[in-house]
């Protein structure tokens, strides 16, 4: 029986900033359908890491392997190229777009000369139900709360065909409830 390679593997990252040593040695495996979660303390270099995985910061050492080839990847476009794709804990999307446009300009429903304004809603329509969030995707995205906005910042990172989707603390800006 063959062991099936992991989407994701990264082997011994080191990444070292004046004065500190954020990563030493790390090792990490994804397989397809899993899920993980990092959790450590401030400073212990769950984000560096993932900014080495997503080209912002080059490792000092180790590699990185995607579906087993190694990666090298020198920025963010060019790691969601690769198929990795990353949602801050800051929306960064444009609060005056619709929530469609958000979700799909750049991507899907853009022709040579327009764009297919029916076809850009439905898609949109339908990669936030499978996030089962029902809303108005012709509205502006500034008209939803906070939550709302980062499943629009989700779906974006899934309209991609990301191999790997990445949250960076996706909760983090969501008011407390009682």
């Amino acid at each position: 029986m063959s062991q099936a390679v992991p989407v994701l593997e990264m082997k011994g990252i080191s990444k070292r900033f004046p004065g500190v040593q954020a990563l030493a040695g790390v090792d990490f495996r994804l397989f397809a359908g899993e899920v993980h979660s990092v959790m450590g303390q401030n400073g212990a270099g769950k984000s560096t890491l993932i900014k080495v995985l997503t080209g912002v910061h080059p490792a000092d050492s180790g590699r990185i392997l995607l579906e087993g080839n190694e990666i090298k990847p020198s920025s963010p476009l060019d790691a969601q190229k690769l198929g990795i794709s990353t949602v801050y804990q800051e929306v960064n999307l444009c609060p005056n777009l619709s929530v469609a446009e958000n979700i799909c300009l750049g991507r899907d429903g853009a022709e040579r000369f327009g764009i297919r304004w029916g076809s850009m809603r439905r898609k949109a329509e339908a990669l936030l139900a499978d996030l089962n969030v029902r809303v108005d995707v012709t509205a502006p995205l500034s008209s939803y709360s906070i939550a709302v906005q980062q499943m629009c910042a989700i779906a974006r990172s899934l309209s991609a065909r990301a191999k790997i989707l990445i949250l960076d603390e996706p909760t983090s800006s969501l008011a407390r409830t009682r």
